[in-house]
């Protein structure tokens, strides 16, 4: 028992009729009401705490939880928690941790609209984008499922008779820390192939987005883990820092900046700990004059605005051969235009608000900057307040079409401020900047 609407009962995550009331849930009605933690198979309070945070829905601006950062006793407790889980996991066989893994993605699928809603809510995507994330996700889950079956060692013959052979052994308590622009999927993304492998996981999601980690941890416990297999703690640096430095943690998975994973890299390499880093990424596209105009228009608008830009993989600018530039930037911005922005709940929205209010301000700040050092602006690029009273705090703001040319220096100057500055948050793009080329040897040279 976790949630309600205001107004409304709180009911429990695996019944039906909670699962029927959470996605047709409106949004700014939301309000959290349970602990964020999660250890030993059940919500949990923190058993200390190194600070708080505050949650916010981004469509409304309003506070929907205040989490308590778990301090290094809590941390432990999770740690040993944990311990305990992965000896009785580790033991099983890959078929028996198959099946859980399968049952899991079932319960994910069959709860979809319930886990989109609570994704829009805590991080602002349009539903029709939550419900793809989810999808992702359970398929992510069968898949490991299907491989925790049939991973083995060899058996390699050697002379005389004899023969040696290997074993696939889990390593122990993984630690993943997560992004808040996917926070379901990427909980899915680093748990899975974990579990498949005999391992447990401890959590930490990203505080802009605490909450949706919770729903895949109980789906976890229901589906038969072990309790303790997959714990969540709450948190920022801090937390982050008691988890990499812990000695009984074996590895360390993170997704975010590429500054946050030079330090997790550091703590981590104290312990010798195996890491993996999914950091953030800047992705330029060179569109030629014989390409399929209308497909390149929709793989720039969809590579710079999916998730309102806030995609580690962004298409952060756009390199169109000076044959075809007027006529590609004429339909990008005719498309754009399109794009209805507003409540992400409302089915035929496709854009809503970005993740918070200081993220809004660095944005617009970039634009800025574009504008003083030579770019046009063709569209958009302003805070946008939709019709809907409800949402005139919300964090909103028009999707921006930048255009400037292949002579500009200090555009790509600012390209270079912007990729140094903002990986620090993932991608924080809004803008589509187009830039007119004239042969393929500048495209790769200004793309690089």
């Amino acid at each position: 028992m976790f949630l309600c609407a205001v107004g409304a009962g709180v009911t429990s995550l695996f019944r039906t009729p909670w699962i029927a009331a959470v996605a047709a849930m409106s949004t700014g009605t939301f309000v959290q009401l349970e602990p964020l933690n999660y250890r030993d198979g059940a919500r949990v309070e923190p058993a200390d705490s190194c600070g708080t945070e505050k949650a916010f829905e981004p469509a409304t601006g309003r506070v929907i939880a205040t989490l308590q950062c778990s301090g290094e006793k809590e941390v432990s407790l999770a740690v040993k928690n944990a311990k305990a889980a992965f000896k009785v996991w580790s033991k099983k066989s890959g078929m028996e941790r198959c099946e859980v893994l399968l049952e899991a993605a079932r319960m994910i699928k069959e709860q979809k609209d319930a886990i989109a809603t609570m994704e829009t809510i805590n991080n602002g995507k349009s539903i029709f984008e939550a419900r793809l994330d989810v999808d992702t996700s359970w398929q992510c889950l069968e898949y490991y499922a299907g491989l925790a079956a049939s991973m083995a060692g060899e058996h390699v013959q050697l002379p005389g008779g004899s023969f040696g052979y290997t074993r696939r052994e889990p390593l122990g308590v993984c630690v993943g820390i997560g992004a808040w622009n996917y926070p379901f999927q990427i909980a899915c993304w680093k748990s899975a192939p974990a579990l498949a492998c005999g391992n447990a996981m401890i959590f930490k999601p990203s505080p802009f987005t605490p909450v949706s980690a919770l729903l895949l941890a109980e789906i976890y416990t229901k589906a038969g883990v072990p309790p303790g297999l997959f714990n969540v703690v709450q948190g920022g640096a801090a937390t982050g820092q008691f988890l990499c430095q812990h000695p009984d943690v074996a590895k360390v998975s993170f997704t975010g900046s590429v500054p946050t994973g030079v330090k997790i890299m550091e703590m981590s390499a104290k312990g010798i700990k195996p890491v993996t880093l999914e950091l953030g990424g800047k992705s330029p596209l060179i569109i030629f004059s014989d390409c399929d105009l209308e497909n390149a228009v929709k793989g720039a608008l969809l590579a710079n605005f999916l998730s309102q830009g806030q995609v580690c993989c962004n298409g952060t600018r756009v390199f169109v051969q000076q044959e075809i530039v007027d006529k590609f930037t004429e339909e990008v911005v005719k498309q754009t235009k399109k794009i209805k922005i507003g409540d992400p709940l409302l089915e035929d929205t496709r854009m809503g608000p970005l993740i918070n209010g200081p993220h809004l301000e660095r944005v617009c700040g970039f634009i800025k900057l574009a504008k003083e050092q030579g770019a046009t602006v063709l569209y958009g690029g302003e805070q946008y307040v939709p019709t809907d009273p409800k949402l005139k705090f919300g964090y909103y703001m028009t999707p921006c079409i930048l255009r400037t040319s292949s002579g500009l220096t200090g555009w790509q100057l600012s390209f270079r401020q912007e990729r140094a500055t903002l990986t620090t948050t993932m991608s924080v793009r809004w803008s589509c900047p187009l830039v007119d080329i004239r042969s393929q040897d500048l495209a790769e040279r200004m793309a690089e």
